[in-house]
């Protein structure tokens, strides 16, 4: 299935806590956590101490990825803090292999992001070396982007070059997804039912601001397997799909939608 990371940033600190408890509830198993340092980007988010605070109440997945300039001068202290997986941007690195090398030492999940601008092959060497590949599609360190349609070939590139290496790889994508993109993305292939991703591996890394209900959004894309042939109803060639709008939601079955295409 494909697997939601919902980011942090969208969340209302004030109430933090308690929306953390509510994603677990809805059944979500990851939480990205972005960490920018207003170099590498020019946002400031937060760091350590925030992600040790949440860590004692929240058995969920840490996902952190880390916008900053020479993350290896930190992955100890990510690590200390909770993370379990930790995503550093190959622009980033002085040394990447080394910096992967580091990570992997510390005992967690390594994942290496590239930006759009930022050609696969760049990584394509060093696939092998790590676990997860993020994608990003906007550019990092600014919100409210929307995603970029041209970093959808991009993510077909990487996941071609894991299969053609036989590789234990995820696929991230970051940025601007939303229920249309969503469901646009997931869709996209070179026949009605090929997709560039696989459908067991990809997770969706995204703040979900804009939307009136941020859980209605994660709904919709754990329902957007059914958009993918997955959990297709039985009894018949149609789809239920839940659409998101700024009147809230509601459920259709449609033998295909305008945001699939």
């Amino acid at each position: 299935m494909y697997q939601l990371c919902p980011s942090i940033l969208s969340a209302d600190f004030n109430r933090l806590g308690e929306q953390i408890k509510t994603l677990e509830k809805e059944g979500i198993e990851w939480l990205h956590i972005d960490v920018m340092d207003g170099d590498f980007v020019p946002s400031i988010s937060f760091g350590m101490p925030v992600i040790k605070s949440i860590r004692k109440e929240s058995k969920l997945f840490f996902d952190v990825h880390l916008m900053v300039t020479e993350p290896e001068r930190y992955i100890r202290d990510f690590v200390e803090c909770g993370a379990d997986s930790i995503t550093v941007h190959a622009e980033a690195c002085e040394d990447l292999e080394r910096t992967i090398e580091q990570i992997r030492e510390a005992g967690v999940k390594v994942g290496v992001s590239i930006k759009p601008a930022t050609p696969v092959n760049d990584i394509s060497h060093m696939l092998s070396d790590v676990d997860m590949v993020l994608i990003m599609t906007v550019q990092p360190g600014f919100g409210g982007q929307k995603y970029m349609e041209e970093c959808t070939e991009k993510i077909r590139e990487v996941r071609e070059l894991i299969e053609a290496e036989n590789l234990d790889v995820d696929v991230q994508v970051d940025g601007g997804i939303n229920s249309a993109h969503l469901f646009g993305t997931l869709r996209k292939g070179t026949g009605e039912n090929e997709y560039p991703y696989h459908q067991e591996d990809i997770l969706i890394g995204s703040s979900y601001g804009e939307l009136v209900n941020p859980l209605v959004q994660f709904q919709a894309a754990r329902d957007s397997n059914r958009v993918a042939g997955r959990n297709k109803k039985s009894d018949s060639d149609r789809y239920l799909v839940e659409v998101v709008d700024e009147n809230g939601s509601y459920q259709i079955e449609a033998e295909e939608h305008e945001q699939w295409t």
